[in-house]
């Protein structure tokens, strides 16, 4: 199960209370206070963690809680430290405030661990009030309280290449041939409910990361369809790939057109993100359906590419492509990997200063 969006409650543990002890041993009847402090309450700790993908496993819990420290003992015995709540998060999640809607954390990383709550601080043990003028102190601090939080979950996927398109674009046809993924397939709209990742092989040293968002329509960025819920999950990939259904009674123009529209409505960077345009289903359609769609967007056709068929028309250049491909038929897919594969290396190089 897919879970991207998790709201619940948190709570650091509470410090222990300090201890009221007098040292007593033969020979020393009055040997002056020696209650210890009381222990840390646990943290409240967010982990990244490549190992998880979705945020399912904290499907149905309401409150989570870090442990309470022990309380001081005598002789000047420190109490041990509540144990930390450490929840473990795919790279990707951001941890926001239920109730302001601030965001608290971005976590982005493999490894990276962040402190979400602090815990409770221990009291202090009676020995640390002894004086001159109180010498049998009976007092002690209780230990602080936990801090309570509600907050959201929300997991935006990182991928290289996101796949945008019409509903029944063949998108997951595509991620299927292309990488390891396994996305159901069925010849109607919104067969893809969740987004689906997949890992492009290029060869023993190169891959990247394709998602499959699940299709987007006219009125996706006010909710409308199921685009509203799945356009944040385009905002970190590097390459957005336009997938256009040339078999669909969409005209191709207007699907682009259209989910250029629906990007850039939902966010004004995601109208910066480089781009290519992937015409799927050439198999099925005359080549002249490629032909117009370069006609009418004024592209020139270019010299092909990375083993690009000659039969059918396509545009190269160093930051974007038009590609006629099939993903059922497996045409020109060899190509589009190639092309997408030096777009990312570019992309990251450019992220890097290299």
């Amino acid at each position: 199960m897919f879970v991207d969006n998790i709201k619940l409650t948190v709570k650091s543990g509470k410090g222990g209370a300090g201890c009221v002890s007098f040292r007593r041993e033969k020979f020393v009847p009055k040997g002056g206070p020696d209650g210890g402090d009381g222990g840390k309450g646990g943290d409240v700790i967010i982990e990244c963690d490549n190992n998880t993908n979705t945020l399912s496993h904290f499907k149905g819990k309401k409150l989570l809680k870090a442990k309470n420290g022990r309380p001081g003992e005598g002789r000047k015995k420190h109490g041990a430290n509540g144990e930390d709540l450490v929840l473990k998060v795919p790279p990707g999640t951001i941890i926001k405030d239920a109730n302001t809607g601030e965001v608290l954390l971005d976590m982005k990383y493999h490894g990276e661990r962040k402190v979400l709550l602090e815990g409770g601080k221990g009291g202090l043990g009676n020995w640390h009030f002894r004086g001159p003028r109180q010498q049998v102190p009976r007092y002690v601090q209780p230990g602080e309280e936990g801090k309570e939080l509600e907050i959201v979950m929300e997991l935006k996927l990182i991928a290289d290449v996101g796949l945008v398109g019409f509903p029944n674009a063949g998108k997951s046809t595509l991620i299927s041939a292309l990488s390891n993924a396994k996305p159901e397939i069925a010849n109607y709209e919104f067969t893809t409910l969740t987004p689906k990742l997949g890992v492009v092989k290029i060869d023993e040293f190169r891959s990247f990361v394709m998602a499959d968002i699940p299709g987007i329509i006219e009125g996706a960025h006010i909710g409308k369809g199921l685009g509203f819920e799945f356009l944040k999950h385009i905002e970190r990939t590097k390459i957005i790939l336009f997938i256009i259904d040339l078999a669909s009674f969409r005209d191709p123009v207007y699907q682009f057109k259209t989910l250029q529209k629906e990007l850039k409505n939902y966010s004004e960077k995601l109208s910066f993100r480089d781009y290519a345009i992937a015409l799927n289903k050439i198999d099925a359609v005359d080549v002249n359906k490629a032909h117009e769609f370069f006609e009418k967007l004024n592209i020139t056709p270019t010299e092909p590419k990375y083993g690009a068929s000659e039969e059918y028309p396509c545009y190269f250049d160093k930051n974007t492509f038009v590609l006629p491909i099939s993903a059922a038929a497996r045409i020109n897919l060899e190509s589009l990997k190639f092309v997408l594969a030096d777009m990312v290396e570019r992309s990251k190089d450019e992220e890097t200063g290299i």
